[in-house]
């Protein structure tokens, strides 16, 4: 089988394992305190030209999401977000469950359009009956999108100045955030994304790292915050083990290099199927490819190659996804293609 379900079928990269093995045996402190983890904060801070962030590291994405916008979100607050984003289909209700309701607004290929937030938060304080209905108290997006599209600068900036306007803070999940930086289509960097967010996760599960997010406050976090994350069952012991990956991810710019093998992989795949004849439903930049299939060419091809359903198009074609990985052998889109 040929395996394009996703972008974290494999284990961890050589490098990270190697550095866990290396120092396995040495005591250490707990609860993310050891000194490899105050070394990849560093290292981060560097690469986000931030260098008065606070950095605190997490298990997984759906983990790092609930605990940030439930700790940041008053009580009678929610979160607004792309129909299609993360936390409003993908999560199960976990933002809802902490208590908080995902307010969702249009989007463009997944992304938010910086008119169509404006719009939502006006309209809401025009409202007279505005006290009785659940408060947008921070704008969620992810970079890349769930459709692996890409914010350009300029719309990232227009989106911060209208939650700075309304005083809301900006919140971007980049569960996929190397493989937007590795794409040859992207315009913004790390310290444009420190500048113009309050909160940001850099995602290490799917690219290279057994598991960890490493969860970036430009500025500062909220009191008390790692107490807020204890109290929320995601403070890991044995932190040492996402702070040593992060650590490993962080050094010669190991994270960029190894993205930027999931982008020319996926590149590949993209040309040959257009060249194929292969409708593309959206054309992403990243490693996520979706394309939609006539639904017995899509059960003929599953015998040979696992992906991801991902929408009914009509009655007799589907929009599956196919994902390539930082993992991803050439030779395998070689055989992708063939087969194809």
């Amino acid at each position: 089988m040929l395996y394009f379900e996703n972008d974290y079928c494999e284990g961890a990269h050589p490098a990270l394992l190697q550095q866990l093995l290396t120092t396995n045996m040495e005591k250490l402190p707990g609860y993310g305190t050891d000194s490899y983890s105050s070394l990849a904060k560093e290292k981060i801070r560097q690469a986000c030209n931030c260098p008065q962030a606070d950095i605190f590291f997490l298990v997984g994405g759906t983990q790092t999401n609930a605990v940030i916008i439930s700790s940041l979100l008053q009580k009678y607050e929610g979160v607004i977000a792309a129909s299609t984003g993360h936390i409003s289909i993908h999560e199960a209700g976990a933002i809802e469950s902490t208590g908080h309701k995902v307010l969702q607004i249009p989007h463009r290929k997944g992304k938010i359009c910086p008119q169509s937030l404006q719009n939502y938060l006006q309209t809401f304080y025009q409202d007279a009956n505005h006290n009785h209905m659940v408060f947008p108290g921070m704008v969620y997006i992810s970079h890349p999108t769930e459709y692996g599209t890409l914010y350009t600068k300029s719309e990232l900036s227009r989106i911060s100045a209208v939650c700075r306007h309304y005083k809301i803070p900006l919140y971007l999940d980049g569960a996929r955030l190397g493989y937007g930086l590795a794409s040859e289509a992207a315009n913004i960097t790390l310290p444009d994304i420190a500048a113009l967010t309050d909160i940001f996760y850099i995602g290490g599960t799917k690219i290279g790292a057994l598991c960890g997010e490493a969860a970036v406050f430009p500025n500062k976090a909220p009191a008390h915050f790692i107490t807020m994350v204890k109290q929320q069952g995601a403070l890991l012991a044995k932190g040492r083990l996402l702070g040593i990956q992060f650590d490993a991810l962080f050094t010669d710019d190991l994270y960029l290099k190894i993205s930027k093998n999931a982008i020319k992989t996926a590149d590949k795949l993209k040309t040959a199927l257009k060249a194929k004849g292969y409708r593309l439903y959206l054309d992403s930049s990243t490693n996520q490819i979706f394309v939609i299939l006539e639904n017995t060419q899509m059960e003929t091809l599953r015998q040979s190659v696992t992906f991801s359903f991902w929408e009914t198009y009509d009655p007799t074609h589907t929009i599956v996804r196919f994902a390539t990985s930082w993992a991803t052998k050439m030779e395998d889109i070689d055989a992708f293609i063939e087969l194809l």
